[in-house]
This record gives C-alpha cells, structure tokens and sequence, in this order.
C-alpha cells in the first residue's frame, strides 16, 4: 500500500497542484513563495515566485537548504519527525547564531511547530532572511512537500509573524486537499 501511495505521489505535479495557492501567498505578502521537497536531510526548491520588491530573498529553483532551518523544511521536518529524529545526530550544521545545532533545541521548535501550525525560520540559514513554511501532506499525515514564505526582515510588517504563517497553513491545507482527491 505504502508503495502504491509513493508511486501516486511520485507521478503527481506539485507545481501544478500548488500554483494557485502560491500565487495568492505572493499577492497577499509581496514576498518569495517556495515550494520545497525533501531530499535526505535538506529541502529542495522545485517552484517560486520572485518578489518584486527592491530587497528581497533569493534561492533557485533547484537550490537546496539544510532541513532543520529554514520554514519549508522545518516544516516538512515536524510532521515527519518520529520517522527522521533518530537519523539526525549532533551537531547539526550551523550557519548563523541562530541556527540550532542541538537535538533538544530543535525538539523544543519542532514541538512550537506542531502547535503553531507552521514552522517559522528566525534567520537560522541566511542572516537577516526569516520565512515560514506548513507541510503539504498526504492523507495518512506524511509531509511529501511545503510551501513557504521568505521575508528579508526589514520586510516583515508587525504583523507578519502571525499572518504569514496563518497564510502558508492556509495554503499547504489546500493543497494538502487536493492530494485526497488524485
């Protein structure tokens, strides 16, 4: 059964299931909108729409990024979590003072996650660049991808961290939806 569920997912085109709702997380926030995959212990970019604004965030698509610190993997990171902790080990790889390089410091976020509904990156990749991100997931709770908001943080309205992650819930639910009905 697990076989047959990958090989649906594998054919599907997540571009194509997530475009909409990336279009409208760029019209709401301005910002760039990832649509990332996991490959072993990183994310893979496979979709994005660019921000217009002067300052910006940028990765390409086919760009990757460690799984424990950026929105879209720390997301796809919490809803696959039991299956993945134990293949993590310590340290984990730092990039900026904000990066968690422990297991207890990444259970204490993973765990913010879960209750949040999103997973939120404080600058712990690229200094100064936060983003957000929420699982896309199969019906038995697998997270097969995520979408994702990145804001550099001059960028970020007093409301941001709220709304920009309610907004990218929003959207990986609705996608998430569509994945029952292929």
């Amino acid at each position: 059964m697990w076989q047959v569920g990958r090989s649906t997912v594998d054919s599907l085109n997540l571009r194509e299931l997530a475009a909409p709702e990336m279009a409208y997380l760029a019209d709401e926030t301005g910002e760039t909108i990832y649509l990332a995959v996991p490959e072993q212990f990183n994310v893979v970019y496979i979709d994005k729409i660019e921000s217009k604004k002067p300052i910006r965030s940028w990765n390409p698509i086919g760009g990757s990024a460690p799984i424990h610190c950026v929105g879209t993997g720390k997301a796809i990171l919490a809803a696959n979590y039991e299956r993945l902790r134990e293949k993590l080990s310590e340290p984990l790889p730092g990039f900026t003072g904000r990066t968690m390089t422990t297991l207890s410091q990444l259970d204490e976020d993973i765990e913010a996650t879960r209750m949040r509904g999103y997973a939120y990156d404080t600058g712990e990749f690229r200094d100064r660049i936060l983003s957000f991100g929420a699982a896309i997931k199969l019906p038995d709770g697998e997270a097969v991808a995520a979408i994702g908001i990145s804001v550099p943080n001059v960028n970020l309205p007093d409301d941001g961290e709220e709304r920009f992650g309610a907004l990218s819930a929003h959207a990986a639910e609705a996608v998430s939806r569509k994945l029952t009905r292929v």
